[in-house]
């Protein structure tokens, strides 16, 4: 039996020192991170490692449920493949296991109560920016890339991957820049 952290942070200027910090106090012998949002599974390697190397009797810890999700559907799909490979969850704050049937409920309702949470925090953060807009507050969000560094690259006939490698970001961002017709 192994017991395996899982770290998870949605954004790169996060800390993740403080949940593997607390994995590794809790006994976990291996503790995987990411940064990466948690609003599905789409794109979290670490997470899909785990889940594929877990064996029988082994425990996938996290220290709050959001670390494994926001959406109830995706947590309880996560925590079905894992008792799929006859493994179990364990959520430290506050501590619920999947080891009963009682931690199963627990962690659905809990699950409903975060998605909800979310949709929440959306809306009253939709309902800020609307304020501000309306009050001439809000200019958007800050730019992350240099637009007219990216279409200097592309002038000088770099393709979308060079310049995404160039400026660090995702070809995905350039094409919302050049355009798809630059490849």
């Amino acid at each position: 039996m192994a017991r395996i952290g899982y770290a998870r942070v949605s954004t790169i200027d996060q800390d993740l020192e403080v949940q593997t910090t607390r994995l590794k106090a809790e006994g976990c012998d291996i503790v995987r991170s990411e940064k990466v949002s948690g609003a599905s599974r789409t794109g979290r390697a670490e997470l899909a490692t785990i889940i594929e190397f877990l064996r029988p009797d082994d425990e996938l810890m996290v220290t709050r449920l959001d670390r494994l999700g926001r959406d109830t559907r995706d947590v309880l799909n996560l925590i079905y493949d894992v008792e799929q490979k006859g493994a179990f969850v364990t959520i430290l704050d506050p501590h619920i296991s999947t080891r009963g049937e009682m931690g199963h409920v627990v962690i659905t309702v809990l699950g409903m109560v975060a998605q909800m949470e979310r949709r929440f925090i959306k809306e009253r953060q939709r309902e800020g920016i609307e304020r501000a807009k309306r009050s001439g507050r809000y200019k958007g969000g800050k730019r992350r890339i240099d637009r007219d560094r990216v279409l200097a690259l592309r002038d000088q006939g770099l393709t979308p991957t060079a310049i995404a490698q160039e400026v660090g970001c995702s070809r995905m961002q350039i094409y919302r820049i050049v355009g798809p017709s630059s490849s």
